[in-house]
């Protein structure tokens, strides 16, 4: 259905090419504006067949002056955004329009995100994290006195920013503070449990010496580091978490800071749990592991259930996190499009 779709549009735009330029102009105006909804909607593939064999389709603004990318911008469409960067030196010269508002591409992208494309991350941080990306990336397309200038109401694309997203600030900083809190009260408990279990070990102590008296078991070897391992990972989660609560919550900080913490929070507190479970098996063994064999398997995948649980539930933020503040982030900038 969609290959049959785009021959179609091939098959449309030949006809529509054999009008003179002002009939063209006239049509992509009206009834339905065909080029700008296009780009609303982020169907790169269409934009691309149409510039492909008229390009001074570019050149195109809308009843407030604005082109594509603008649009582009303006509803969060990385896809359409991206070809801006196949046009070479005329980018200067788009990036340069001005709405009938003067406001430049900039203002645009310091403006709040559309709810449907907001939402495309869960929580407020990440959408705060991703509308940062965002204007941080338009800001290096711009001139570098567009940084500074004002649109009809006297501000900057930087007072825009901060004056559109000051709920969405607040939102992210009651996420966070939320999130971490939750996170820290299940790192309190392993670390409690853990610091507890190294001095009540499973066979017991020497009363003459003082030492294990399985210390040469591989069980105990096993539970021992563990318990260990455990112990300090879920101190390092608590001390992020605790980081994250005591932040300033600056709009800078959602960008690479927060989201760093709340990964480290989330790895080291991933290896406490699976820790604390193997410890438990281990434990486990050595108090009936000898005269019952076959409880072991059963309790071993019982033990992996919470492990698999949290990591289900907690993998599709995580990746979202580490894509963001470590991968390649919404912006790679490899096209299969040639459009100019």
């Amino acid at each position: 259905m969609h290959l049959q779709a785009l021959e179609l549009v091939k098959c449309t735009w030949k006809e529509v090419l054999l009008l003179n330029d002002s009939q063209i102009g006239n049509l992509l105006r009206s009834p339905w504006r065909p080029l700008f909804v296009a780009a609303e909607l982020g169907n790169s593939e269409f934009i691309v067949e149409l510039i492909q064999s008229y390009p001074d389709l570019i050149w195109k603004v809308d009843e407030e002056s604005r082109s594509i990318f603008h649009i582009a911008v303006i509803h969060r469409q990385e896809k359409i955004y991206k070809l801006i960067y196949n046009i070479g030196s005329h980018k200067d010269i788009i990036t340069s329009y001005k709405s009938t508002n003067n406001e430049n591409i900039l203002h645009l992208a310091a403006k709040l995100a559309p709810i449907n494309r907001l939402g495309i991350v869960s929580g407020a941080a990440l959408q705060m994290q991703r509308e940062l990306l965002w204007f941080k990336e338009v800001e290096t397309i711009v001139q570098a006195s567009y940084k500074e200038m004002r649109d009809s109401r006297g501000r900057t694309p930087g007072m825009l920013f901060t004056e559109e997203h000051k709920e969405l600030v607040k939102e992210g900083e009651k996420w966070m503070k939320e999130t971490a809190s939750s996170c820290m009260l299940v790192a309190a408990l392993i670390t409690t449990v853990m610091f507890a279990a190294i001095f009540t070990v499973p066979g017991g102590n020497n009363n003459d010496t003082g030492t294990a008296v399985l210390l040469k078991e591989k069980a105990f070897i096993i539970f021992s580091m563990m318990d260990a391992l455990a112990l300090f990972s879920s101190v390092i989660s608590i001390l992020m978490f605790l980081s994250i609560l005591t932040s300033r919550y600056a709009e800078e900080d959602f960008l690479c800071t927060l989201p760093k913490r709340l990964i480290i929070g989330f790895i080291t507190l991933f290896v406490a749990i699976a820790a604390m479970l193997v410890a438990f098996c281990s434990s486990f063994f050595i108090v009936l592991g000898h005269q019952m064999d076959w409880i072991i398997i059963p309790v071993a995948a019982l033990a992996s259930i919470p492990v698999t649980l949290f990591a289900f539930l907690q993998f599709p933020l995580l990746a979202d996190m580490i894509t963001s503040s470590y991968g390649s982030g919404i912006f790679t900038f490899t096209s299969k499009y040639t459009i100019y």
